[in-house]
């Protein structure tokens, strides 16, 4: 499994969890690739743009060198999100970022919702070894209306980050997504965001 089809596969499991919290009062509030690690942001289910956020950084990879499969990492997280914020100086997009050591984690048992959501999941959304293109390998909530698509077109245009608001013509914006991120002259670089190779607008589109 090479990056982009683990990061899409932890993506498309973890996103029941944006609805339904995880712990307490604590809901899954965004998803950030990056090569070694898949960063989890957690949050009220309101928090969005840094603010009551906190990201956990987990290794893509066990202490064998075997991939974490999205059960585990959705168990982690549970674990991370029952526990007091531990201190930390790091942040990335303005958003506190906790390294996991997943050697000593001990991952929660599933629930009874996460059971149910594995059969329902199974069934309505059948397995597919190869993502759809474009791959959604993240995504993060950048304000109530807005929120930020981490998506990957082809090895040679890397990670694309995409801006949208959720109060658009969104039927025909998803229709229109792969070519408007083949359009060139939308691209932009992003220093702020090291989670995309560039980044596209579509919030006015």
């Amino acid at each position: 499994m090479d990056t982009v089809e683990q990061q899409a596969y932890i993506t498309r499991f973890l996103l029941d969890y944006t609805a339904v919290p995880l712990a307490g009062g604590t809901f899954l509030r965004g998803v950030l690739p990056t090569p070694d690690s898949v960063r989890i942001v957690t949050g009220a289910v309101d928090a969005a743009g840094g603010h009551g956020l906190v990201a956990y950084e987990i290794p893509l990879t066990d202490e064998d060198e075997e991939p974490v499969t999205a059960p585990l990492v959705l168990g982690w997280t549970r674990t991370l999100s029952s526990r007091s914020l531990p201190c930390t100086d790091a942040t990335v997009m303005g958003i506190p970022l906790i390294p996991v050591d997943t050697a000593v984690l001990e991952p929660a048992d599933p629930t009874h919702t996460d059971q149910a959501l594995r059969v329902l999941r199974t069934l309505a959304w059948p397995y597919v070894e190869i993502p759809p293109i474009p791959a959604l390998c993240g995504f993060l909530f950048t304000g109530r209306d807005t929120m930020r698509l981490y998506l990957a077109t082809d090895e040679a245009c890397g990670v694309i980050a995409a801006d949208i608001r959720l109060t658009g013509a969104l039927t025909a914006l998803l229709a229109a997504l792969p070519s408007l991120l083949d359009e060139e002259e939308r691209w932009v670089a992003d220093p702020s965001d090291p989670h995309c190779d560039r980044r596209v607008d579509l919030t006015t589109w």
